[in-house]
C-alpha cells in the first residue's frame, strides 16, 4: 500500500486501486458515498465533537459537485473503500477569507500561481492502514491537479481528525471563520515537492504556526 511495504503485512494493500471519477459517475455512485460516510464515521470522532449526518454529507457533496473543477479520486477493492475531492483555489485568494491575521507571504504566493487544490473531504473505511489510504487519495488528488499546496478546513472540535492530519503531514496554519457560518475552522496545508516543502517548513517557527494544545 506504500513504498517499501511488505505485503504479507496487509494482505489486501495491493488489490486497493485508486482511480478519478467526473461528477457525473459521482451521482451515479451517491448512495455508496453515503454508505462510506456513514462508515467512516464508525470510528467516532469523541464526544465533544457531534458529526454531520449522512444527509448534511450528501448536500455537502451535492455544492461542491457544482464547483468549478471539482474533482474526486475513488479507492477501490471488491467495492467502494475511500475516496477525496475537493476543486482549485482560485489565485484571487477568496477562498482564505476569514482566516485570523496577515496570510503567509509564501502561501499567499502559492496560491496566486493557482498551485493551491482545497480538499473538501477524505473519506475511508476504518481499517489499519486507513490513514495511509487517506494520504494516498489525498496526494493523487494533488498531483493529479499539479498542485503544490492542498489545503483544508477542519473544525476546531473535530480533534480526531485534526490529529489524524497532523501526523499525515499536514501544517496548521491558523484559525479561520467563513462570515455564513458560525463555525471555527483550523487551517491545514500539505506541502508537494521539496522546493514547497522546505519554504514551508521555515513557517514552521514562525509563532502563529502551532499545533493547538
Amino acid at each position: 500500500m506504500h513504498s517499501g511495504a511488505d505485503p504479507r503485512a496487509d494482505p489486501g494493500a495491493a488489490a486497493v486501486r485508486l482511480r478519478r471519477v467526473n461528477r457525473w459517475l459521482v451521482e451515479d455512485i451517491r448512495e455508496d458515498l453515503g454508505n462510506l460516510y456513514e462508515d467512516s464515521c464508525a470510528t467516532g470522532s469523541g464526544k465533544a465533537y457531534r458529526r454531520p449526518s449522512r444527509q448534511d454529507f450528501l448536500n455537502h457533496l451535492t455544492g461542491h459537485i457544482r464547483r468549478p473543477g471539482f474533482a474526486m479520486v475513488i479507492a477501490e477493492t471488491d467495492g467502494l473503500t475511500g475516496c477525496a475531492f475537493g476543486y482549485p483555489v482560485l489565485s484571487d485568494g477568496r477562498w482564505w477569507l476569514g482566516f485570523d491575521g496577515v496570510l503567509p507571504r509564501t502561501i499567499e504566493r502559492i496560491t496566486k500561481s493557482s498551485s493551491v487544490f482545497a480538499i473538501s473531504d477524505t473519506l475511508v473505511r476504518p481499517h489499519p492502514q486507513d490513514q495511509k489510504l487517506a494520504h494516498r487519495l489525498q496526494e493523487k488528488l494533488l498531483t493529479d491537479h499539479q498542485a503544490t499546496l492542498g489545503a483544508t478546513l477542519v473544525d476546531q472540535a473535530d480533534r480526531p481528525t485534526l490529529d489524524s492530519l497532523h501526523s499525515s503531514g499536514w501544517l496548521d496554519i491558523g484559525e479561520l471563520r467563513r462570515p455564513t457560518s458560525a463555525t471555527t475552522f483550523r487551517a491545514l496545508v500539505l506541502p508537494l515537492g521539496e522546493r514547497t516543502t522546505a519554504r514551508l517548513e521555515g513557517l514552521a517557527h514562525e509563532a502563529w504556526i502551532r499545533w493547538p494544545g
